[in-house]
């Protein structure tokens, strides 16, 4: 479904919504996450990650205000282990966190490049912080998003609009695209999106993410990809020749994420052979965005 410039807005079913409140809420996540949590303030929302002491992927979130707390627009499927995690973590912090799925709902707003008007008593409004072209982000109750909405001159555009935006942009989409216990932050573009501050200080698997900023060793990519033919499903193995060179991610109307090993983006590109995964061929293509 095609969106019309500032018009659309599309609810995104597939997001949670966790509330952290108490005195040292702020001060408890900035000791945990990739990025500076004390920068969500007002409209401004953080985009970061949690990682295990290793350095790798667990989840993915936005940080923002909500009413006294933080709040963290995140995978709804994968919610209840995000709490858990960070409970594991809050021993004797002074910090309350619950689900407030029930309370607000996320929506997107990607016409948006000014901060919408909404007549809202509740909820956050949040310029996303990846890309500008990935606009702005409401949390509203439920029970008023679309009067709300509506009033502000947008119309209700289908979940798959925007989900073939941001494969257009070459931005993942949370453990669609990032294996979790596997995937790391600088291969999976953190940098360039905004998710990793490398001044904020230590938080959980720092030290990996550091070493390898400073050392430059990243060799994999996580990047877009035209796909022609059948669309690979996720983990698909992609070969150049007889070579594995990479595997698919998630995809949608002939766009996909495929994690690729760079020299041989660059040999499939100097030879014309073909990235092939299944019955389908690839071609991938570097966002303006990126700098590998």
């Amino acid at each position: 479904m095609n969106m019309t410039g500032d018009e659309a807005y599309i609810v995104l079913e597939d997001r949670g919504v966790v509330l952290l409140q108490g005195a040292e809420a702020c001060d408890f996540l900035q000791d945990l996450v990739s990025n500076d949590v004390t920068k969500a303030k007002g409209k401004t929302a953080v985009y970061a990650a949690l990682l295990n002491p290793q350095g790798k992927y667990l989840h993915d979130f936005f940080v923002f205000p909500l009413g006294d707390g933080l709040a963290l627009d995140c995978e709804r499927e994968r919610l209840l282990d995000l709490m858990r995690r960070l409970n594991i973590y809050r021993l004797r912090a002074k910090v309350t966190i619950s689900d407030a799925s029930e309370r607000f709902q996320v929506v997107a707003l990607p016409g948006a490049r000014s901060a919408p008007r909404l007549d809202q008593s509740e909820g956050a409004l949040y310029a996303d912080p990846r890309l500008a072209e990935l606009g702005w982000r409401a949390v509203l109750p439920p029970a008023d998003m679309d009067k709300v909405l509506v009033a502000a001159g947008y119309r209700r555009s289908g979940a798959e609009a925007f989900d073939a935006l941001r494969l257009s942009l070459g931005v993942p989409d949370g453990s669609r695209d990032m294996i979790v216990d596997k995937a790391f932050l600088l291969e999976s573009n953190f940098e360039e999106l905004n998710g990793v501050d490398f001044d904020k200080g230590c938080y959980v698997g720092q030290e990996n993410t550091a070493r390898q900023k400073h050392r430059g060793t990243i060799r994999r990519r996580l990047m877009p990809v035209d796909i022609d033919g059948p669309a690979p499903a996720p983990e698909t193995p992609i070969r150049l020749g007889a070579v594995d060179v990479g595997s698919m991610r998630s995809s949608h109307d002939g766009k996909g994420m495929a994690m690729l090993r760079l020299e041989y983006v660059e040999k499939a590109s100097d030879s014309g052979e073909p990235l092939v995964a299944d019955e389908a061929r690839l071609t991938p293509v570097k966002p303006d965005w990126a700098r590998y």
